[in-house]
């Protein structure tokens, strides 16, 4: 059975009407990235960080998957499937997706300031005074901006197993994510799905200028 790996970003889920990460002029909800999405934010005002997370929350609480994370999921009845993406939203899963890597973490998950691998699942608001067993203040459970990112190498990992990559809706300008189309094998054919490509067709890769939905409707019929 083909194992086909999908490396989906913030254009995979914004036809669920979630925002992608920034608007072009760098904000992300009105705010500068690194003021919500840094270690640096989070301590100089804790308090901002958590209500922006929360209303993130509460968003994707009332969002459901779209007809492109629907057929992702049905491709597993065709081919082995493995969805790397760089979302921290849970609509490949609820979509049906069984194996869905999170690079950039889950927005439904929260974990301790003291103990990175002290994880809980996280659906309500999380507030300031909030701990976990050992008296440490909880954090949402995201990759910042200049935090490691723990998935990276179990996900280079199953890009060297794929015989197609598939990339939907993202920029591949952020690192070290974009990298992945790297470690697949030089035979391994890839396809890329986004309105706004930022690379060209060439050997073995083709760009479908679609949106996700679309693209993946496209793109089942070359498969």
């Amino acid at each position: 059975m083909k194992h086909i790996v999908v490396l989906t970003g913030a254009g995979m889920s914004a036809e669920s009407g979630l925002k992608t990460f920034r608007d072009a002029d760098g904000l992300w909800e009105g705010h500068d990235v690194l003021e919500v999405a840094s270690p640096e934010g989070f301590a100089a005002n804790p308090e901002l960080v958590l209500d922006f997370y929360n209303q993130r929350r509460r968003q994707l609480l009332e969002a459901g998957p779209n007809s492109a994370h629907i057929q992702l999921a049905d491709l597993e009845r065709l081919f082995k499937v493995t969805i790397i993406t760089q979302n921290v939203d849970d609509l490949h899963e609820r979509a049906g997706s069984s194996q869905v890597y999170h690079l950039h973490g889950e927005l439904f998950k929260v974990r301790s300031t003291f103990d990175e691998t002290d994880i809980k699942v996280w659906k309500k608001d999380l507030l300031l005074g909030e701990t976990c067993e050992k008296g440490y203040q909880l954090r949402p459970h995201i990759v910042w901006f200049g935090e490691a990112v723990p998935m990276m190498e179990k996900a280079i990992d199953i890009c060297q197993t794929a015989d197609r990559l598939i990339i939907i809706g993202t920029s591949l300008q952020v690192y070290p994510a974009a990298s992945l189309m790297n470690y697949v094998s030089s035979s391994t054919k890839i396809y890329y799905i986004d309105p706004k490509p930022s690379l060209n067709s060439h050997i073995n890769f083709t760009v479908i200028n679609e949106t996700a939905t679309i693209g993946l409707k496209k793109l089942k019929k070359i498969l």
